[in-house]
């Protein structure tokens, strides 16, 4: 039987291009997606973004150790 990977749905909050933008005064993605990913993305026809990646704010300070 072949398994198959599922990309689970997260949250963007927890993502590292999460950022808060000072002159939208709110927090926004800020990896930069083209026309075609984007649509798709807000049309819903992703599972999740395909540049999630946890971002983790103890990594370096346990790299320091």
């Amino acid at each position: 039987m072949e398994e198959t990977k599922k990309k689970t749905a997260v949250s963007c909050e927890s993502c590292v291009f999460y950022d808060y933008d000072e002159d939208w005064d709110a927090y926004v993605c800020c990896m930069n997606l083209d026309q075609d990913e984007m649509g798709a993305f807000l049309s819903g026809q992703t599972r999740a973004c395909p540049y999630y990646r946890y971002y983790d704010e103890y990594k370096s300070v346990q790299k320091q150790i």
